[in-house]
């Protein structure tokens, strides 16, 4: 199959891959430009997955203040290498992330979704247990797994679609590219994340006791 370097240049800016994978990819999908950006995803996943036990001791504090100067948030975003933490693409990725975590609302209370109080969770199924009781019986477990999702989107960091664009998917999907090859080829680790805000319309997670870090 052949296609020419439009082609390979344009699924490049699609999905940040290189140009050698750009062409086995178009090679692979006899051209097809949305099935070799398909295939490129999955391969990244994979690459990703492959880094994801390697140790993180590199990094950078990424942090946003609003132009009013009553809202800030600051994330604390890891890497292996000294290399890519002095990366500019990665310091403002780490500054893109504080921004997610200001401008979302409702703005995120837990970093990941293990991190939410079992009892939180036990209370939310119950609610949508009641919600669904006149479902047939074999739908229900369906159901409540789709609103139990839609409920860590609305508090849970790596679960939210990435507001800084929405097209990359969500936080934990922005770090699974950071981690292939087309981003920093590194394990890329969220640690921690803290959110302020000088206003009694803002919701502040854990303003009372300190634990508004996920």
């Amino acid at each position: 199959m052949s296609f020419d370097a439009k082609t390979v240049m344009k699924l490049r800016g699609m999905t940040g891959a290189g140009m050698m994978d750009c062409k086995k990819a178009l090679l692979e999908t006899d051209g097809d430009i949305e099935k070799a950006v398909d295939l490129l995803r999955a391969k990244g996943v994979k690459d990703a997955a492959k880094r994801g036990g390697r140790k993180v001791s590199h990094g950078v504090m990424g942090v946003y203040v609003h132009h009013n100067r009553k809202m800030a948030s600051m994330v604390e975003l890891l890497c292996e290498t000294d290399f890519v933490a002095m990366n500019e693409k990665f310091r403002e990725l780490a500054r893109n992330l504080a921004m997610h975590c200001a401008a979302t609302s409702p703005s995120p209370q837990y970093l990941r979704v293990e991190d939410v109080p079992a009892d939180i969770v036990a209370r939310e199924t119950a609610i949508y247990r009641e919600q669904v009781a006149d479902k047939p019986e074999q739908i229900q477990d369906k159901i409540i797994q789709g609103k139990l999702a839609a409920f860590y989107k609305g508090c849970v960091l790596l679960e939210q679609p990435f507001a800084m664009d929405p097209s990359m998917g969500a936080v934990k999907d922005v770090l699974t590219h950071a981690k292939s090859k087309a981003g920093f080829g590194e394990n890329t680790v969220l640690r921690r994340f803290v959110r302020w805000a000088i206003d009694d319309d803002v919701a502040i997670p854990g303003a009372d006791d300190g634990t508004a870090a996920g």
